[in-house]
């Protein structure tokens, strides 16, 4: 089961559709996930124990503690793209 969080600057309204439009694309791809939301803030301190952070791209840098862990740190510049959101799945996970 892939565990994923995905994070935004207050961990409210973002992130929510972020995992909406998540959520989308892995049951279409077939994958068994949880699925977590926060701010950027707390997810920081947690990442690492998540396969998978999607986050915009400006706080990428803020996972690199959790990437060099092994995380995968997905960054999207479209929050609301299932395309990219999809493409950023399975260049990390195919």
């Amino acid at each position: 089961m892939l565990k994923v969080l995905v994070a935004c600057g207050n961990g409210m309204g973002s992130s929510v559709l972020i995992g909406i439009k998540a959520g989308n694309v892995l049951t279409r791809l077939g994958v068994t996930y949880t699925l977590d939301h926060s701010s950027v803030g707390d997810a920081k301190s947690r990442a690492s124990e998540y396969d998978a952070v999607f986050c915009s791209t400006a706080f990428v840098p803020e996972f690199a503690d959790a990437a060099k862990k092994g995380t995968k740190i997905i960054g999207i510049k479209n929050l609301l793209s299932e395309k990219e959101i999809e493409e950023g799945y399975k260049a990390n996970f195919d």
